[in-house]
C-alpha cells in the first residue's frame, strides 16, 4: 500500500509549482530567484526549503510528474500486447498534448533561450521511455548494448521533432505531429531490427 500523502504538503508543493511556471513566461528560469518564487506562492522561505533544495529541484519535480504519467501509459501499452507498431511510442501522443497544453512554459524552459538543465532532463526522460519500448522489440538474439544507438537516434528524432514543432507557426495538431513521429519512427525502429 502506498504511503498517505499529506494534502497540506501536496498543497504547497503545487502552490510553489503553479508560481514558477507563471513566472518562467514572464520573466525567463535565469533570472528567477527563490524569493520570486515564494513570493508568488505565498509561502515562507521555511516552507519552501521542508520541500526543495533549490528552484532546479522544484523545476525538476514537475518533470517527475510528467515521467511518471509516460511511464503509464507505457506500461499499459506492453501489457496490452497486440502488434508491435501499437505498442510502440504509446506514450507520444500524451507527450505532444502535454506539450501543446503547456507550450509557453515549456518552451521557455526547453526552447532556445533553455535551461541546459531542463534539456538534460527532458532527454533523459525521453531516453528511458525509448529504452523501454525497443527493449520490448528487441529480437532474444540482439544484445542490450546493440538497442542504445537505436534508442538514442529515435529519442533525438522525437526531440527535434518537437522542438520543431514548438517553433512552427502554422503548426499541425497533436493528432498529426504524432502521427508524423511515428510515421518517421517506427519503420525506422523495425529496419534497425532486420
Amino acid at each position: 500500500m502506498a504511503p498517505k500523502v499529506d494534502r497540506r504538503v501536496e498543497r504547497t508543493r503545487r502552490l510553489l509549482r503553479e508560481a514558477l511556471l507563471s513566472l518562467i513566461p514572464e520573466r525567463g528560469y535565469e533570472a528567477l530567484s527563490v524569493q520570486d518564487i515564494i513570493d508568488r506562492a505565498n509561502v515562507g522561505r521555511a516552507t519552501f526549503y521542508a520541500h526543495f533544495d533549490n528552484k532546479e529541484d522544484l523545476l525538476l519535480s514537475g518533470l517527475e510528474g510528467l515521467r511518471a504519467s509516460l511511464k503509464e501509459l507505457q506500461r499499459q501499452a506492453h501489457s496490452q500486447g497486440g502488434p508491435p507498431d501499437r505498442r510502440l511510442f504509446a506514450f507520444s501522443r500524451e507527450l505532444f498534448a502535454h506539450t501543446d497544453e503547456h507550450r509557453d512554459i515549456f518552451w521557455a524552459m526547453v526552447g532556445d533561450q533553455s535551461v541546459g538543465l531542463v534539456q538534460e532532463a527532458f532527454r533523459r526522460i525521453l531516453v528511458d521511455l525509448i529504452r523501454e519500448d525497443v527493449k520490448a522489440m528487441l529480437p532474444r538474439k540482439a544484445g542490450a548494448a546493440s538497442a542504445e544507438p537505436i534508442v538514442r537516434f529515435a529519442a533525438s528524432g522525437l526531440f527535434g521533432l518537437l522542438m520543431w514543432w514548438l517553433d512552427g507557426r502554422g503548426r499541425p495538431s497533436v493528432d498529426e505531429v504524432n502521427a508524423l513521429f511515428r510515421r518517421l519512427a517506427i519503420p525506422s525502429i523495425s529496419a534497425a531490427f532486420r
